[in-house]
């Protein structure tokens, strides 16, 4: 829910502004979780970064179809969600590998370096003079969360994250205690799971273009 509402909110900010400052916010956030003096401020945090993924997606969107052409503005979707899906599948595993090795508190402040360059990159890259979409009324947005073919679409979304991570949340502990393996072995296969399934998403994408299903 907060997504829509931030982004509705930030509707008049140039969008490269908006792009930078959450970004910022989630930089800041993964350092608060990094230094959290106890569990409610490391929910404050959470609560912070997931704001700022949140809206970081629905500008991201908006900037990757305003720097392509019209007919390829599905592709840079696409590639830009394919970049989710890599840092899923791998940065989960890397994650847990980071943090027990080096403490939990260790991942946050990998990922607040990572979100940092990310910020410095877009800084330099991305241009100021974006197009600037008409401005969403915040009542506009609430109706659209009512669609319910929308509403079907954040189930799916909700369920397919939802079950990505708890299969990461319990693999670990079921490799462990049932299969036998040791911590660092773990994190190994998760990693090696994490980049057998970036690499099959890819190749995926190809297959269409390279077989005709048709003629089988």
């Amino acid at each position: 829910m907060g997504a829509p509402v931030l982004t509705a909110l930030t509707g008049k900010w140039n969008r490269k502004h908006v792009l930078l400052s959450v970004m910022a916010l989630f930089v800041l956030g993964n350092i608060l979780a990094w230094q959290a003096p106890g569990y409610n401020t490391l929910i404050v945090a959470r609560i912070l970064t997931g704001l700022a993924h949140g809206v970081f997606f629905s500008i991201g969107s908006t900037i990757a179809t305003g720097l392509v052409e019209k007919e390829k503005a599905a592709s840079a979707i696409a590639i830009m969600f394919t970049g989710l899906t890599v840092a899923l599948v791998t940065g989960v595993p890397l994650g847990t590998y980071i943090g027990q090795v080096y403490g939990w508190q260790a991942t946050f402040l990998i990922v607040a370096i990572l979100g940092l360059v990310a910020w410095i990159g877009s800084a330099l890259l991305v241009p100021s003079n974006l197009k600037q979409p008409p401005a969403t009324r915040l009542s506009s947005q609430l109706k659209v969360l009512a669609h319910p073919r929308l509403l079907l679409v954040y189930l799916i979304t909700a369920l397919g994250y939802g079950g990505t991570f708890t299969a990461f949340t319990f693999l670990a502990p079921i490799l462990e205690e049932v299969s036998g393996f040791n911590s660092s072995t773990i994190s190994l296969i998760m990693l090696v799971y994490g980049v057998s399934v970036a690499i099959g998403n890819i190749w995926a994408e190809r297959w269409p273009t390279q077989w005709d299903l048709s003629k089988h």
